[in-house]
């Protein structure tokens, strides 16, 4: 053990072994209240839970670190509605698809009324990876066109095992990675084919999160955007492609190799989407506490969690009485038990000598916006964040001996946090479901590309029947809603980990940094 690890070991035993489980569970049982009604972005319930987080972060003592002396970071958005009944969308033959049950899509171009008439072409999986020597599209203009791609990565073969990570998710097979190329390539439309072992969850999923109200950022001038940016069921799909002489398996099995080209499908897409537009605000909520030493306070670790969710969206599966997505799981508990990280620091000493921020940020479930933000307008600069721990999800089914961290191995860090997790008793077990590509789809995502060291702490349980229950009934479900009889006991041993993890950092001779070679490496240096 590290001389500075059994220093703060020692250093923080009232703090950090009063990480209250109860009091984790307040803060869950109040954001994940009816009252709350989800915390849909720009909503009454998302107002009262950022009004509640920074009340928490006062309460604790905590310096306000967002605009102009406050608590809040204004986060400005869109929010786009596709009114279904006014808008129609046909695939060749197959007439109008009905909306939620075989397609949902939204209008990128942030405008109010669209119309749709292009050739449709499949692209494979609408990858363009140099290093990997890939380009599905081989020269296709692509302009005015719709995209037909797969929503995954290219796989691997038995001889190149490690192509595009292996069995990992890479950025490439992320569905924001095939919006942005499409656009960027004047696509007029992108459909993404959902199957649930390439999308890593059901149609449900999809439905849910894409229907009602989505946020965006404001486009630039002259941004390219796609007219429909969408996603379509399995079923529709094969319906599709044996329109167009062709079979999806047949043709999912081509787009495997670099030799695929893309295949016109012999159809086009037809129709209109209209849409509601909504201008809002949401908000970051950010605290501080300052470090005690004169030259590396200036430097800071970070703690996020995203405090938003669907907020009231179509009935439930098991209950149609219930439309509001409270978000209990996903991701309350990860707020509050950053809360109560927040109030364990505020009553540690001596001080850490790097500064601790705490940022529970905004629509996350739109496509980390929220954290995206907050990269692009942190409150110190990229280059002197030492380390940021993220909290996402945060399975309340009681202890646990393993944990996993997403993305720690990418850094130099490791050892120390592999240091601290053995100290506590608990163990690294690497990621259960790498082709999830679960490092891109949350908010450490958004200060990695900024160069930030960030990962998410998360226990190692995902292949538990609980938790995979969970994934399978109440993820993005109305069902996930506070449950009494939940054991807090990990979120204490998760608040506890990242209290001492964020220790490290902020006491450390020299800031961790990305290992030579990781996609992130040099980037705060830019």
């Amino acid at each position: 053990m590290t001389r500075i690890l059994l220093t703060f070991l020692l250093a923080l035993p009232l703090a950090a072994q009063d990480v209250r489980p109860e009091a984790v569970r307040a803060h869950v049982k109040f954001l994940a209240s009816d009252l709350l009604e989800g915390r849909g972005p720009g909503t009454r319930g998302d107002a009262l839970a950022t009004s509640y987080i920074a009340a928490q972060f006062e309460a604790t003592g905590l310096a306000p670190a967002g605009d102009n002396g406050t608590y809040f970071q204004n986060v400005p958005l869109l929010g786009i509605t596709t009114d279904e009944a006014k808008s129609s969308i046909a695939l060749g033959k197959l007439g109008p698809l009905k909306f939620r049950d075989e397609l949902v899509g939204s209008n990128q171009t942030q405008g109010v009324n669209e119309t749709l008439d292009s050739e449709i072409v499949f692209v494979g999986h609408g990858v363009v990876a140099p290093e990997y020597r890939w380009d599905d599209y081989k020269g296709l203009d692509t302009r005015g066109k719709t995209l037909v791609m797969l929503v995954d990565d290219p796989p691997a073969t038995e001889a190149e095992p490690d192509l595009f990570k292996g069995r990992a998710r890479t950025y490439y097979g992320r569905w924001t990675y095939k919006y942005e190329t499409g656009a960027a390539k004047g696509a007029e439309a992108v459909i993404l084919i959902h199957t649930n072992a390439a999308a890593g969850y059901g149609w449900q999923v999809v439905r849910n999160s894409w229907t009602g109200e989505q946020a965006y950022v404001r486009n630039k001038p002259g941004q390219p955007a796609l007219k429909l940016a969408s996603w379509i069921s399995e079923k529709v799909a094969q319906d599709l492609f044996r329109n167009a002489g062709l079979d999806l398996a047949a043709m999912t099995k081509a787009a495997g190799s670099r030799n695929f080209k893309p295949v016109p499908l012999n159809a086009r897409l037809r129709g209109n989407i209209t849409s509601t537009i909504r201008p809002f605000e949401t908000a970051n909520v950010l605290a501080k506490l300052e470090g005690s030493d004169e030259t590396l306070k200036q430097e800071a670790v970070f703690y996020t969690a995203h405090h938003d969710h669907l907020g009231i969206g179509s009935p439930d599966d098991d209950d149609p009485n219930d439309t509001i997505y409270n978000g209990a799981i996903d991701n309350a508990s990860g707020t509050a038990t950053m809360l109560e990280i927040a109030r364990a620091w505020s009553e540690t000493r001596p001080r850490p000598k790097r500064s601790i921020y705490f940022a529970a940020v905004a629509a996350e479930e739109q496509g980390l916006l929220g954290s995206q933000y907050l990269g692009q307008h942190l409150p110190i600069a990229a280059k002197d964040v030492a380390l940021a721990i993220n909290l996402d999800v945060v399975y309340l089914f009681g202890k646990v001996t393993g944990v996993t961290m997403l993305g720690a191995e990418r850094m130099t860090f490791l050892p120390t946090a592999e240091k601290v997790t053995k100290a506590m008793g608990l163990t690294i077990v690497p990621d259960t479901a790498p082709e999830q590509g679960s490092y891109y789809r949350s908010d450490h995502f958004s200060l990695a590309k900024v160069g930030v060291p960030a990962f998410s702490v998360k226990q190692g349980v995902e292949g538990s029947p609980k938790a995979k229950l969970y994934r399978e009934k109440d993820y993005h479900q109305a069902s996930d809603e506070y449950d009494p009889a939940w054991d807090f006991s990990a979120a204490s041993q998760i608040g506890e980990l990242s209290l001492r993890l964020g220790a490290e950092a902020a006491n450390a001779a020299q800031k961790p940094d990305w290992l030579p070679g990781d996609e992130f490496f040099g980037l705060r240096q830019r």
